[in-house]
């Protein structure tokens, strides 16, 4: 089926990136996009306002935690999640599969649907695919993910194909359910690291013609090199007209090198989690604001950085709020660890469109900072 809601306007000589443009009801995305995680209907430490300031197009938020706490009915009555949280852009929010399957010993699944208990009270819950995609749908995001199965890493292959079957049957139950008109919904592909398990999940997901489509099951503990290697086919198999995630991604290496591949979307806690670590991203590789080498040192934190953290504010500054423990210290760097990874994606797609990409990447593999990450 045609698909009206993704464009690729521009494709690189050497390597698979590309720039696109996704639709949706809040404006359009230019892809390769990271997208800040707002699991509670928050970036941690940061406002809306901030997020707005630095170029962010899309939050994340997470069903499962929002179903919990305020609830769906809630975020519904006070509007949706744009209102309820003051974001005027686009949001996505991921179905939450993942945060009930790092639950195994209080989790129970069938091909109905998951049983789980949650986490603040002990409750027990039971979702199915379509429970799931009316929660989401209460939520209002503009792109909402199919409810999947996420095994982790290591597991046996037997367990990795079960994943694939089961994602693929509550595939094509969350697509019969979703009627949002507003709302696109992408499909999950599954499989770890095997080949063949990646090949049929995505056949399987594909064949449901999803505006959009996840590239589940990675970054759970798998090696960076044969995540990348297994990654490769995926994206090559997936069709050329519609945006490919990559789920829970925020290394600055491998979101170089999976654009590289084809991939146009990433998501992940890692910039703020690290920042509230005292830890800085940087194009010379993680900086340990806690290093008492900074304590005299009054230059930007990143000189070729123009965010509001690094125009504004000296290592030294920084060294002493993380050092006291202050709250600011933990913002100033969320605000510049987003950044970075904002500007990265916008710097690989100028450089998409003007033919350089392969010079982009192997000038940051070539770089100080492309194995510190």
């Amino acid at each position: 089926m045609a698909n009206d809601t993704f464009s690729v306007i521009a494709t690189d000589t050497t390597t698979s990136a590309r720039a696109g443009v996704l639709q949706t009801a809040h404006g359009p995305v230019l892809t390769p996009v990271f997208m800040p995680v707002g699991t509670r209907g928050t970036v941690k430490g940061v406002t809306t306002a901030q997020l707005r300031e630095i170029g962010a197009q899309v939050l994340l938020g997470n069903t499962y935690h929002l179903s919990l706490r305020p609830g769906a009915d809630i975020v519904r009555e006070a509007g949706g999640l744009h209102r309820f949280m003051d974001w005027d852009r686009a949001i996505l929010t991921d179905s939450g599969g993942f945060q009930i399957f790092s639950l195994a010993e209080t989790r129970k699944l069938s091909d109905d649907g998951v049983e789980f208990r949650s986490i603040i009270d002990g409750a027990k819950h039971f979702w199915t695919p379509e429970d799931n995609m009316a929660i989401q749908e209460d939520l209002g995001a503009d792109i909402a993910m199919a409810l999947d199965v996420c095994p982790p890493y290591p597991a046996e292959k037997a367990e990795v194909a079960e994943a694939v079957r089961r994602s693929a049957v509550w595939a094509e139950r969350c697509r019969a359910s979703h009627d949002r008109a507003d709302q696109l919904l992408f499909g999950i592909v599954q499989g770890g690291v095997h080949a063949d398990l990646r090949a049929e999940s995505v056949e399987r997901t594909v064949a449901l013609d999803f505006p959009g489509y996840g590239i589940g099951g990675y970054s759970v503990g798998e090696p960076h090199e044969l995540m990348l290697e297994s990654l490769a086919p995926v994206t090559a198999m997936l069709p050329h007209d519609r945006p490919r995630y990559l789920m829970g991604v925020g290394n600055p290496t491998t979101i170089l090198a999976a654009i590289s591949l084809g991939v146009d979307m990433f998501d992940c806690v890692l910039p703020t989690r690290t920042a509230r670590t005292g830890t800085a991203f940087s194009s010379s590789g993680r900086m340990n604001l806690k290093n008492a080498r900074y304590t005299r040192d009054f230059g930007p934190l990143d000189a070729a950085c123009d965010c509001p953290t690094c125009t504004r504010y000296s290592r030294a500054y920084l060294r002493h709020l993380v050092v006291m423990k202050e709250m600011l210290g933990s913002i100033l760097l969320s605000i510049h660890n987003l950044h970075f990874l904002l500007d990265l994606t916008r710097r690989a797609r100028a450089a998409i469109e003007a033919g350089t990409y392969g010079d982009l990447l192997a000038e940051w593999m070539a770089g100080p900072g492309a194995d510190d990450y």
